[in-house]
């Protein structure tokens, strides 16, 4: 369910109604418009990609996708970072920016830097570091949420359940939506069969629902009634709200969903030949800022 206009829309009721009902889709809408005055996304190559091609590829990251612009991998940068350049712009490309992202501390921390908060010519050098090893652009040092979010899904490469926050079930799969992290993976006893993946849960006021639930349908080009939005490979476990591809935009992108959890395009394409009908969702936690 991806974020759009204020439209007031209760959470529907868990139990009660029918799978036909249940799986209307209460939840997309492009959450671009969402982003906050004072960010954008920092590649002017997006725009075009949007009008030159579908739906699928503006979300698509996967490999072989021919694609030369990730979504998944442009930093959102505040308009005024006049040290970090203007995005797209020539001039000041690679520049190294003097100005402290949100995930600064985070971002510190992960790098084994001094944490305090503040950006520091030596910490920008290593973050610049770590999005050129990761292809984010622009790769100026800016702790933003793209950048940290790259970071958490590394540290959970792995073991993703080393704190074992989700139920391990002998012989059944459970999907592990954890909402601390924004990662989803799915695990059948204690192996993991797939991911972790980064996802988008659902924003203030729409959280996505915690505890267990059930893949009850599945419909691989749903398109929600309520917005009209494009819904790929949904997977429908709670009254309306579906495990899916974005529409649009990044995972990594604010303010959120409606509730539905958010996929990249080619990591839903590939949950959706990994789950089943009565396959078991569990979800824990809560989204940061909610």
């Amino acid at each position: 369910m991806q974020a759009g206009p204020a439209q007031q829309l209760a959470h529907p009721p868990s139990g009660g109604i029918g799978a036909s009902d249940r799986a209307v889709g209460r939840c997309t809408r492009n959450a671009s418009g969402m982003v906050t005055k004072r960010m954008r996304l920092a590649a002017v190559a997006l725009a075009a990609m949007t009008a030159l091609a579908p739906t699928r590829a503006i979300a698509d990251d996967g490999p072989g996708s021919g694609h030369s612009v990730n979504v998944d991998l442009v930093e959102l940068v505040p308009d005024d970072d006049s040290d970090a350049g203007e995005p797209g712009g020539d001039a000041d490309a690679g520049a190294c920016t003097g100005q402290s992202g949100p995930y600064q501390r985070e971002v510190e921390k992960y790098l084994k830097l001094p944490v305090d908060g503040s950006q520091s010519p030596a910490d920008c050098e290593a973050i610049r570091a770590f999005q050129s090893e990761y292809g984010i652009t622009p790769d100026t040092g800016y702790a933003g949420p793209v950048t940290w979010g790259w970071m958490r899904l590394e540290q959970a490469q792995g073991n993703p359940n080393a704190a074992g926050k989700c139920p391990v079930r002998t012989r059944q799969r459970v999907v592990c939506v954890d909402l601390d992290r924004q990662l989803l993976w799915v695990q059948s006893g204690k192996k993991v069969i797939y991911g972790p993946v980064s996802i988008r849960t659902g924003r203030r006021g729409y959280e996505t629902r915690i505890g267990w639930h059930e893949v009850y349908e599945r419909k691989r080009d749903q398109v929600s009634e309520i917005y009209g939005t494009k819904m790929p490979f949904s997977q429908f476990f709670d009254g309306g709200e579906a495990l899916h591809a974005i529409s649009s935009g990044s995972v990594y992108g604010p303010p959120g969903s409606y509730g539905c959890v958010n996929l990249s395009y080619s990591d839903a394409q590939s949950l959706w030949g990994v789950l089943k009908l009565k396959d078991r969702v569990y979800v824990w936690g809560r989204k940061p800022g909610t």
